[in-house]
């Protein structure tokens, strides 16, 4: 059997296994302003009252199955859960990074009275956490002291002056990103794993549809994608998406089809789609 068992033999053989579930129910409470320190855990104590319920429960499964489930179940045994969640806690605190994106959506301006209050609470919210403060998680209390925050964000409408002094002094380093170049859209629209032209290859494929992207039409793509940031309000890589689907809008309509089974993107085509919307200052507007 025990052969048979190595071997993979029994692998499709159906059984009954028992396995080890937490009947209890998942209790998340976070304490109140004041509450943290109190000595009892009130999510321990209703986890506490049902305690016992449930009946195992056995399940037909095959024995490859089966065995995953065990080796994991062993798993789970050697490792301590309390010192994996001091571990993780200890981990988040001293070497924490913390990424605020669109922070300039918050910031004060003249020119948007009416909701300047609320953007003013949200500052005034992150501030202490930004500061340094304990903030209550599912695993405990986390000290926000030595975590680094990194803020972005556009400020196109705004200057990182309409922020409220107390939070522009938490965030003492400031760098101006230079805006994409083409080698820059190149390199977004080739390397990424789910790049942009995968995603395109990969809808088309979905159809029945060969799309394949020559190298020279990657680079003129790249070419309209950074004109049109000139040209235009410069939206960032967020521009390949609407250069993409001028480029394609007309195979996408027209599939499915029968008598369409592959399509291949040239330089030559780049250019026939694209340069007539680019030249149009009206049309890139508000097609790009």
């Amino acid at each position: 059997m025990r052969k048979k068992l190595l071997s993979g033999s029994l692998n499709e053989k159906e059984i009954e296994v028992e396995p080890e579930t937490d009947n209890l129910p998942n209790f998340e409470i976070f304490p109140g302003p004041g509450l943290e320190l109190l000595d009892f855990d009130i999510s321990e104590m209703i986890s506490n009252i049902f305690q016992g319920k449930g009946t195992p429960r056995k399940v037909k499964t095959t024995v490859h199955s089966a065995w995953k489930l065990y080796v994991e179940n062993e798993i789970n045994r050697l490792i301590s859960k309390d010192k994996l969640v001091e571990t993780a806690k200890m981990a988040v605190e001293e070497n924490g990074i913390i990424f605020i994106d669109e922070i300039d959506k918050i910031a004060n301006t003249d020119k948007q009275v009416g909701i300047d209050v609320s953007r003013s609470g949200v500052q005034r919210d992150l501030l202490p956490i930004v500061e340094g403060s304990k903030v209550p998680t599912k695993y405990g209390m986390i000290d926000t002291s030595h975590i680094l925050f990194i803020a972005a964000g556009a400020f196109n409408t705004a200057k990182p002056s309409d922020l409220i002094p107390e939070l522009q002094g938490r965030f003492p380093i400031r760098v101006e990103l230079n805006s994409l170049t083409q080698k820059d859209f190149e390199r977004i629209l080739t390397e990424p794993e789910n790049s942009l032209t995968k995603q395109y290859q990969a809808i088309f494929r979905s159809e029945g549809v060969e799309l394949k992207f020559m190298p020279e039409a990657i680079r003129e793509i790249a070419r309209f994608a950074a004109l049109a940031n000139e040209k235009m309000e410069d939206i960032g890589a967020r521009r390949l998406h609407t250069v993409m689907n001028k480029l394609l809008d007309d195979f996408l309509f027209e599939m499915p089809s029968e008598t369409l089974k592959s399509v291949k993107i040239t330089k030559k085509m780049v250019t026939e789609h694209l340069s007539p919307v680019i030249e149009s200052e009206d049309l890139s507007r508000f097609i790009l």
